[in-house]
């Protein structure tokens, strides 16, 4: 419980992953090319990020 809250969300998605068959999640080579893009991006520190709960506010309010 130390853990920050997104620590913990991330550990949650982890373990949750775990529970299902690995060959479930296998990405296309277009998915990792984009994880790969938004890395190189992120490490350049030309990514722009938002707080989760900014994120988890806009998809609960589009839901509405």
């Amino acid at each position: 419980m130390t853990l920050s809250t997104g620590e913990r969300a991330s550990l949650a998605h982890d373990l949750i992953l775990s529970l299902e068959d690995p060959a479930a999640y296998e990405l296309s080579p277009e998915q990792e090319a984009e994880i790969r893009r938004r890395v190189r991006r992120v490490k350049m520190g030309k990514a722009a990020g938002r707080p989760a709960a900014a994120v988890f506010a806009d998809i609960e309010a589009r839901l509405r």
